[in-house]
């Protein structure tokens, strides 16, 4: 792009975007000039079809006309205003980036000092506030639903955030960590490792776990298995790690199903899952305004 720097560039496209606008002029002051063979005669262009059915060539309507020459001066003053002209910035010195500085300047005015106010309160009594409330189920539309669900319960992948369940806990501090920076999850693949008789054992005693239905004598083999290579996440009783965002096996929520299928796809395939960060985005204060929403769907009635 570096080729592209220049003034000659500028000064090209500029040049382009001048001639290209009086050539329209040009253009259409000639096609307004009425042309006739002779007094009485029309003005046809010889081409004729069905024997009588000629082609005329008169002008447009001057009403018509009027509004292109209009359009023409509206072009040309806006480009003296605007920038539009290779590098010229305009008379009136005008760009996209200084106007939505003005626009966030003029909203900082308004909105600060609310932010203010609920930056000194504890996340907890944040989720308490009526108003906030409303300012983070804004938020929560805006920016999360997409993936969690208008009502937060989520999806498959996705998790439900009004059930008190959480993968790397709920207190209201890492909530607002979570949202800030983020979360990136992996369930490793299993199969090429256990096997398909494994994987299915395995994922029988993962469903005895929180009471699902599993086959007894395959579930026994799977415990055998689960002690060599899951206690390391899940613990040695299935409770998960909350540090690690390892799922709690045991309390009969499923984040990709609780079926035998989906079982053994989770560990046969692994998982993998991306909650993007937001704190650069939407700035400390947003980030506890949504993280007091979010702590309130399970906590506040």
């Amino acid at each position: 792009m570096s080729d592209f720097s220049g003034d000659f560039w500028a000064v090209y496209i500029s040049a382009i975007t001048v001639l290209s606008i009086l050539a329209c002029a040009v253009l259409l002051w000639s096609l307004s000039t009425r042309r006739v063979a002779g007094p009485g005669a029309p003005s046809v262009t010889g081409h004729v079809w069905d024997e009588d059915l000629a082609e005329y060539n008169n002008p447009l309507p001057r009403w018509w006309i009027w509004l292109f020459y209009i359009t023409i001066a509206f072009g040309l003053a806006y480009l003296a205003l605007y920038p539009g002209l290779g590098s010229y910035r305009g008379l009136l010195n005008w760009s996209s980036s200084g106007e939505h500085d003005a626009d966030l300047a003029k909203a900082s005015e308004v909105y600060q000092p609310i932010y203010a106010k609920y930056a000194a309160m504890p996340v907890a009594e944040i989720a308490r506030d009526p108003q906030a409330r409303e300012m983070g189920q804004r938020l929560f539309l805006n920016y999360c639903a997409q993936c969690h669900a208008s009502d937060a319960r989520g999806g498959k992948g996705y998790p439900d955030l009004s059930d008190g369940d959480w993968l790397y806990g709920g207190d209201p501090d890492t909530i607002v960590a979570t949202i800030t920076n983020g979360r990136n999850a992996m369930m490793p693949p299993w199969g090429k490792i256990l096997g398909d008789e494994g994987t299915a054992n395995l994922a029988d005693y993962v469903a005895s776990l929180s009471g699902g239905v599993h086959d007894e004598l395959r579930a026994a083999r799977g415990k055998e298995l689960f002690a060599a290579n899951c206690v390391a996440c899940h613990g040695p009783d299935g409770k998960g790690n909350p540090a690690l965002g390892a799922p709690n096996l045991t309390d009969k929520t499923w984040l990709y199903g609780s079926s035998s299928t989906a079982l053994i796809e989770t560990i046969g395939k692994g998982r993998s899952g991306m909650m993007p960060a937001w704190g650069e985005f939407l700035g400390a204060d947003k980030v506890r305004i949504l993280a007091a929403y979010v702590w309130g769907l399970s906590n506040v009635q």
